[in-house]
């Protein structure tokens, strides 16, 4: 795959996939209508998490594109396993910017609907990367893939980048 396939690829899979769960979702739940009275620290907080999330999730398809020469999508995957960047910390990041972004917008929306909303997008996304894509990434990448697995959480970030290969 060359780098323009991929960036196109993970372009249409960002709008797709983390633009549909995190974008049109939320706005079906809430059409983006805050609640008055949401205390101005919780708005500041999930315009953090909101803003966080964007930025990890940007840069989590990124290196998709430039590392791992592939897409996030499962049809197109990288030639390469993706193990810089934010993934020196923890395996899951783009799953984590999304949840991120979905709580961000209950808080500063004060919706509630958006928190029991993240709570099924998150045991849905331990059900998929468990039942589908460790299995996955372990028959393609094999022995790099478990020795990242080992070193590297799933969801709960690491203090220190792992300096495995990447």
């Amino acid at each position: 795959m060359t780098s323009a396939r991929a960036a196109l690829g993970s372009l249409v899979f960002l709008v797709a996939a983390p633009g549909v769960v995190a974008g049109l979702i939320p706005w079906l739940l809430t059409r983006w209508d805050a609640r008055d009275g949401v205390p101005w620290p919780l708005r500041l907080a999930g315009t953090a998490l909101v803003c966080a999330g964007i930025a990890a999730l940007l840069e989590a398809f990124l290196r998709f594109v430039v590392e791992g020469i592939g897409t996030p999508a499962p049809v197109a995957p990288t030639e390469h396993l993706v193990v810089g960047g934010l993934y020196r910390f923890v395996r899951n990041p783009m799953y984590l910017a999304v949840g991120a972004i979905i709580v961000g917008q209950a808080l500063l929306l004060g919706r509630a609907v958006l928190l029991a909303y993240a709570a099924v997008f998150a045991v849905a996304v331990a059900a998929f990367v468990h039942l589908y894509e460790e299995p996955t990434l372990a028959r393609r990448y094999g022995v790099e893939y478990e020795s990242y697995r080992r070193a590297v959480p799933g969801w709960w970030p690491r203090w220190t980048p792992w300096r495995g290969r990447g």
